[in-house]
């Protein structure tokens, strides 16, 4: 909403927050919210602690990426390698972490792509993205009940594949898209 031509700040008051859920992964409120005007209303929110997603990219130019079935999608997803933030635990690390346990990779060298908000109206997770080079193989190490493949996608294969919409996933499209402007800009 603009006034006189100029952007005003909003912001939304919580009155009130019923836990709905508690689970594993994500915790579910409904709040009770005053807006901006006054007008009072309801936001569903769910809870989660975080996640890393680390694009690594082999000597040969090929992304390391892992296929793996998604649930709600009732279908499998080509994504960058990936992991749930445990509390407390430094993204960073939890980038190294994720690495290693689904792809059985180390990287001499990692960057920060930056974070997104995935998915904004009602979730407050929030995905921070890494590169990495200087890959070297050591062991994967999947959680229980984990099932996913690890597939070499050539760097310009998987660019090509995000903008024709065959890669869907916010994190992993972020990520290639994140590191083809660095690449282009001569950064990685």
């Amino acid at each position: 909403m603009t006034k006189g031509g100029f952007f005003m700040s909003f912001s939304e008051k919580t009155l009130n927050e019923k836990e709905i859920f508690n689970g594993k992964i994500i915790r579910v409120h409904l709040d009770d919210v005053e807006l901006s005007d006054g007008t009072k209303t309801f936001r569903e929110v769910v809870e989660h602690s975080g996640g890393v997603c680390v694009a690594a990219l082999t000597e040969d130019d090929e992304l390391l990426m892992v296929r793996q079935y998604r649930y709600p999608f009732h279908r499998e997803l080509l994504e960058v390698p990936a992991g749930k933030l445990e509390k407390g635990e430094d993204p960073l690390e939890a980038g190294k972490r994720g690495l290693e346990e689904e792809c059985g990779i180390v990287a001499d060298n990692i960057i920060s792509l930056g974070e997104i908000y995935p998915t904004v109206a009602y979730c407050s997770e929030i995905i921070r993205m890494y590169a990495a080079t200087g890959l070297k193989k050591t062991q994967q190490h999947l959680d229980e009940g984990e099932f996913l493949g690890v597939e070499k996608v050539k760097f310009s294969d998987a660019l090509s594949m995000v903008m024709k919409g065959e890669i869907r996933d916010a994190k992993t499209v972020a990520a290639i898209l994140k590191l083809s402007v660095l690449r282009s800009e001569g950064k990685i």
